[in-house]
Formats: C-alpha cells, structure tokens, sequence
C-alpha cells in the first residue's frame, strides 16, 4: 500500500475516532441527557447505561484513534451505531407541550441522525475490512500487514 494511503487511512482514523471520544467524554462527565434518553426508550439502569456508553464510546474512539484491535473495534462500533440509530433515533418523538413544528423538527433530525449512524456503521466496517494502515499500533504489534 503508498504511503499516501497509509496516510488517508490515518486521516479517516483521526475523523472517525473524534465523535466517540467526545460523546464518550461528554456522556461521563454530565450523564443525565443520556441517562434520560435510554430511559425515554424503556432502557432499565439508564444512569449505569449512560457511563457504560460513555466509558464504551471514549474508549472505542481511542482505540480508533491509534489504531488499536481495529478489526474488533471497528465491528464493535458498527453495530454500537445500528443500535443507537434503530433504538433511539428511528421511533418517532412527541414531546408533549411541545408545538408541532418543534416535534416536526426533532424527528427531521432523528432521521438524519439514523442516516448518519447506518453511514458510519458502514464506515466503521470498512476500517474493519481494510485495517489501521502502517502508521497505527496493529502495525507496530505486528497484527496489521499492509497489502
């Protein structure tokens, strides 16, 4: 593989693993929006659930991010955005005493949101398929051969 592949593949990396470990910091730091969220979806446990995806989000991005158990990872984190999208994005949202046009404009945004996890999760299972490239952790352990 060039090294300007390596190099793209490290910039996607760099890209992909950003949204996670933010959320992932976000949702440790001040768990309650997404504590309320799981429970909104009839999710038990929602604060342990909260710093769990937070926890499991921070990590997965740092594990992106360098380039670390990317197969594993990038599986992961494909069927972590299938869930998140088909549990809390795709129902529709009725937030009572909200005027319909603020309803209307939530789900419009839900739906982007399922939008934006099915194309990650297809992003992520590409990282998967196609690897770290030479500039990660894989390659240094030896567990990333470049084509």
């Amino acid at each position: 593989m060039s090294n300007t592949n390596n190099i793209a593949i490290l910039v996607a990396r760099v890209l992909l693993s950003f949204m996670f470990i933010m959320a992932g910091f976000g949702k440790l730091t001040d768990p309650a929006g997404t504590a309320g969220m799981i429970a909104g979806a009839g999710l038990p446990a929602s604060a342990a659930l909260a710093y769990l995806a937070g926890a499991f989000e921070l990590v997965t991005g740092l594990a992106v991010l360098l380039g670390y158990q990317t197969k594993i990872i990038g599986f992961l984190l494909a069927a972590f955005c299938i869930f998140t999208a088909l549990v809390f994005h795709l129902p529709a949202v009725n937030v009572p005493d909200f005027p319909a046009a603020a309803n209307g404009w939530i789900n419009a945004l839900n739906q982007i949101m399922v939008m934006k996890n099915f194309t990650l999760a297809g992003a992520y299972i590409f990282l998967a398929i196609v690897g770290p490239g030479v500039y990660s952790l894989d390659a240094r352990r030896g567990a990333y051969v470049a084509a």
